[in-house]
């Protein structure tokens, strides 16, 4: 729409039209009541003057452009002049607050003429010019550019819109030129931005960032933290806790960031938006990234661009967070946050839990039977329609899961300190298998998917050139059109997934190294935290059980490893069973089986169903018996009185009106 509409005109910082004005000088005429006002437009940008052109800096000055327009109105015999004034803002930019301010009048009728100094003045979109020349012309206001000989009162210029659309040129011209250096800059690895980022401070000839390491170490502690299991909002309130200075307040403190001169309100008001913020700079890797926001020269905002048009230079300083500490944290946060639950604690295994059958993540419930018991269920089995998705709920609880984990990692441990290189051959083996067969997929896949992309461009171009001969009506070309489109835009976002993982599983050839070492820090480990878990589990795959609603049951469970994906020990579960011991577990099973039977025959007869009603019917009377007792106790009592002892009253019956 028109760039100075109303809307926009109301939000004009003037607020007040004597905020623009300026004593006049001799001979210049004073606003007077009840007459329309001579506007007289000054603008002025860092784009109207070269860096070392001091003569053109002085000629456009604000100064001089409003002694011109006044000696200018003064001949011409204008008056009730007004000044509005825009000093270092670009022309590209039509939210000005003087500009604004004067077309407010502008739309009020309060102007009679506008004077400026040249057509660049009132701005450099020759569109929007075009539009504002437009309501000037409508509102009954004579225009008038001093230096192009511009005036509205001759009829139209023909060379006006030429004009226009060089100084729109100039703008870009400059823009493109201010871009190119700052590029040439950027792709050779130095910082764009003269700040430093928490955590850095400049060297003495400020091109080298260095570490700072009161900083660095509460960057460390948050990544630290993060990996333990604490969420951002937790993060920010211990900082505060403990009195530490926010990012800007500290880099203020040492002359650094865009808050040097400042005045904080709360110099330890921790946020979790300024954790995210740090959690996700991979300027601590030791990187400088360039590049990750661009400006278009008219509306001189940033806008993010997509991650793959970053420049990255890897190594350019020094890393305050390594790689893998890095990736871990990413990782963490992709999943589900783990939010405290009613007895404070989070849930450790959320987002590492899946389901072996539909793949859908699973989610902590909480019994509500008195009993501290966390169970984990398949999400998509409650999804409605429930057991569509997924026919089965997979429960397992908590504490197996863990437990099962734990004996684990100490099974592998104990493994490794036995036979070390045994170990090591064992993992290598194990991690190359899989990564074998998991890329050999991967690749297949990817070949499948290029050539399904080449087949949807031959037959894009064969409905199009159908379409054009009549052989295909045009709302069937449409449809199609759409579907190929669609197909195609999703294949190439997965060929794009593809060949990371292919890139991913051929860089990290030695991951079954970084597994090795993982098991030599926590050697001796006495109980499993958060932090291991992160660090040590991919994912867990939960298969259903064998009989669902026996007491004893059998459930597989599948544990992924960070690195090396699963790994079984070879002696994990066995144990030489004596034979009495062995005889104890076939009388077991045999009565295992003998009850599961006995209850299919009840439930079958319906017996089953007349005993569980029966029990559901005795714990109602019981339930309703408390519930008397607690009436009568509340009667007596008199915080409680019954709607039967209360006084009769006559009903009251509504009046109809006419």
């Amino acid at each position: 729409g028109v760039v100075c509409s109303k809307r926009l005109l109301n939000q004009a910082v003037g607020k007040s039209l004597r905020t623009h004005n300026l004593k006049p000088k001799k001979g210049a005429q004073v606003m007077r009541k009840n007459e329309k006002i001579t506007a007289l437009y000054e603008r002025l940008s860092r784009d109207d003057f070269g860096k070392d052109d001091d003569q053109q800096r002085e000629s456009n000055s604000i100064s001089n452009q409003k002694a011109m327009l006044e000696e200018f109105a003064a001949r011409q015999g204008f008056t009730n002049i007004v000044h509005f004034t825009d000093d270092g803002i670009s022309g590209t930019c039509f939210d000005r607050p003087g500009f604004l301010a004067m077309m407010k009048e502008v739309e009020a009728g309060n102007v009679e003429y506008l004077c400026i100094k040249d057509m660049s003045r009132m701005g450099r979109d020759y569109l929007k010019v075009g539009q504002i020349m437009e309501i000037l012309r409508q509102r009954g206001v004579r225009l008038i550019a001093i230096n192009d000989g511009v005036d509205s009162a001759r009829g139209d210029d023909d060379f006006t819109p030429f004009r226009n659309i060089m100084n729109e040129y100039y703008a870009r011209d400059t823009s493109r030129k201010i871009r190119s250096t700052f590029q040439s800059k950027g792709k050779s690895g130095k910082h764009l931005t003269g700040t430093v980022i928490y955590g850095y401070l400049w060297n003495e000839a400020r091109d080298q960032w260095l570490v700072d390491p009161e900083a660095a170490e509460v960057v460390k502690r948050i990544f630290a933290m993060t990996i333990e299991g604490y969420g951002p909002y937790q993060i920010a309130s211990k900082l505060k806790e403990e009195k530490v200075l926010i990012p800007s307040a500290y880099l203020a403190q040492h002359g650094e960031g865009v808050n040097k001169n400042k005045t904080f309100k709360d110099v330890y008001g921790w946020g979790s938006s300024t954790i995210c913020n740090i959690l996700e700079k991979r300027e601590y890797l030791g990187h400088t990234i360039n590049f990750k926001t661009r400006k278009h020269f008219k509306d001189k905002k940033s806008h993010y661009v997509p991650e793959d048009e970053w420049t990255i230079f890897e190594n350019t300083h020094e890393p305050i967070i390594d790689q893998q500490t890095f990736d871990l944290v990413q990782k963490i946060r992709g999943n589900v946050r783990r939010y405290p639950d009613g007895w404070g604690e989070a849930a450790p295994l959320t987002g590492l839990l899946y389901c072996a059958d539909c793949g859908g993540k699973m989610y902590v419930h909480r019994t509500n039977n008195g009993k501290r018991i966390s169970q984990y269920t398949c999400s998509q089995y409650s999804k409605v329609p429930v057991g569509k998705l997924c026919t089965t709920q997979h429960r397992i609880n908590e504490d197996v899961v863990l437990s099962l984990v734990s004996e684990m990692l100490k099974a592998i441990a104990e493994y490794a300190k036995h036979d070390r290189d045994e170990f090591v051959r064992v993992v290598q083996e194990a991690q190359s298998s899989q990564q074998t067969a998991e890329v050999k997929k991967q690749r297949t896949r990817l070949a499948t998917a290029k050539q399904r992309v080449s087949e949807l461009e031959v037959l894009l171009c064969k409905i199009y050139e159908d379409n054009i001969l009549g052989k295909l009506s045009d709302s069937r070309y449409a449809t199609l059109d759409a579907q190929y489109e669609k197909e195609q835009s999703e294949l190439t976002a997965e060929i794009s997934a593809l060949e990371k993982a292919v890139k991913s599983y051929e860089k990290h050839e030695k991951d079954a190294d970084r597994f090795i070492a993982l098991i030599d820090k926590y050697e001796n480990f006495d109980k499993l935290t958060i932090a291991m878990l992160n660090e040590f589990i991919e994912k867990i795959l939960v298969h259903e059980r064998d009989r669902k609603g026996s007491i004893q049951t059998t459930q597989e469970v599948e544990i992924y490893f960070n690195f090396v994906g699963r790994f079984v020990p070879p002696a994990f579960g066995e144990v030489e069973l004596t034979p009495e011991e062995l005889e104890e577990i076939r009388k077991r099973e045999e009565r295992k089986d003998r009850l599961h039977q006995n209850y299919l025959k009840r439930k079958a007869s319906g017996a089953q169903k007349r005993y569980e009603d029966k029990i559901k019917g005795r714990k109602k009377a019981e339930i309703e018996a408390k519930k008397a007792a607690i009436r009568a106790e509340d009667i007596a009592k008199g915080v409680f009185v019954p709607v039967s002892s209360l006084p009769q009253r006559e009903p009251m019956k509504g009046v109809q009106t006419a």
